[in-house]
């Protein structure tokens, strides 16, 4: 199979880009295609002897995107962008996955108007995947929708078990809504009417999930607005790095603490590697037509490495045939 990637999207393009690229190519024996300025590109291949699995392909563009500008016109005035270009890549069958660590708000716009929707889905959300002590579990949507209707979030619960279903082979996964409350009464009437919705879903609900419930992994897919995830998603790094930043003042504020530390150094190192977002790759937008990671902003080459890796196996394991499939017999 074969993956585009824009080369120029992210903090640390085009180099980690290009870089990252490279070791999944190699790593998972997957073809390569890189949009971006081919005179570039090819410079810091040669310059860090880099090498990729069978024939890589450089589609050669040059407009630069302004991050600041509105997502929705975005790709519009910069059609021959490096993103603009990849989604064409994919969308016109000239490769089978997309990956960009670009401007959230474009890759979301692009997937939904480029890419299109899976029929009967009426908006794709950003699912991603948050630590926690059994392993992990999905919050969706992270940041596509801010405003969303009830019959969004129960297409995202039914979207979120197709995932799991087909990349991580769990055939009931547990979904839950997060509200601020456990009682189906609680919430406004988003939360309420979305309950309501997901309890006749095909899917394992498990009904509401408070906000402290969720870093213990209590269910495996959190359900929420945009708004809210995105929320509850930066909240979760920012306490993530403020604890470790308070582990390492703690371990460094005696002699005796510093011998500690020597002694579980090795099993912190192995915490902080689980709650490395690199580890993870990226975010899936699900419920487009075709397969669309979106990596974070400041990915380095592993966390690129990382999200072709789940491009690769999002596309193989078949999922978005899961979702439609699970889509048949919902209520338009």
């Amino acid at each position: 199979m074969r993956v585009v990637v824009d080369a120029f999207g992210g903090d640390n393009a085009p180099l980690e880009i290009v870089k990252g690229a490279a070791l999944a190519s190699k790593e998972l024996e997957t073809e390569i295609t890189l949009t971006g300025d081919k005179q570039i590109i090819e410079n810091i291949i040669k310059e860090n002897n880099l090498e990729f699995f069978g024939e890589l392909n450089i589609v050669h563009c040059t407009d630069i995107m302004d991050m600041h500008d509105d997502p929705t016109t975005l790709l519009k005035a910069h059609k021959e962008s490096s993103m603009a270009v990849a989604f064409r890549e994919l969308s016109e069958d000239r490769a089978d996955a997309f990956v960009s660590a670009g401007s959230t708000g474009a890759v979301v716009v692009g997937g939904t108007l480029i890419v299109k929707r899976i029929k009967r889905i009426k908006r794709p959300a950003l699912a991603g995947m948050i630590p926690a002590p059994n392993g992990h579990y999905m919050l969706m949507d992270m940041g596509a929708n801010a405003e969303c209707r009830p019959e969004m979030l129960c297409q995202f619960g039914i979207m979120a078990s197709a995932y799991l279903k087909g990349v991580e082979g769990k055939e009931n996964a547990t979904i839950g809504l997060l509200n601020i409350g456990t009682e189906d009464s609680k919430g406004g009437e988003l939360q309420k009417e979305a309950y309501k919705l997901l309890s006749e879903a095909p899917i394992n609900f498990v009904g509401n999930i408070e906000s402290r419930e969720m870093p213990k992994g209590v269910c495996d897919a959190v359900i929420t607005d945009g708004f809210t995830g995105n929320i509850a998603l930066k909240l979760i790094e920012g306490t993530a790095t403020t604890f470790f930043k308070l582990v390492k003042n703690a371990l460094y504020k005696s002699l005796k603490n510093k011998l500690a530390a020597l002694v579980i150094k090795k099993d912190l190192y192995s915490l902080k590697s689980m709650m490395d977002s690199s580890e993870v790759g990226g975010a899936p937008l699900l419920g487009v037509r075709k397969t669309v990671i979106k990596a974070h902003g400041n990915s380095d080459a592993k966390a690129i490495k990382n999200a072709i890796r789940q491009a690769v196996i999002f596309t193989k394991n078949g999922v978005i045939e899961n979702i439609t499939a699970s889509l048949q017999d919902i209520k338009e």
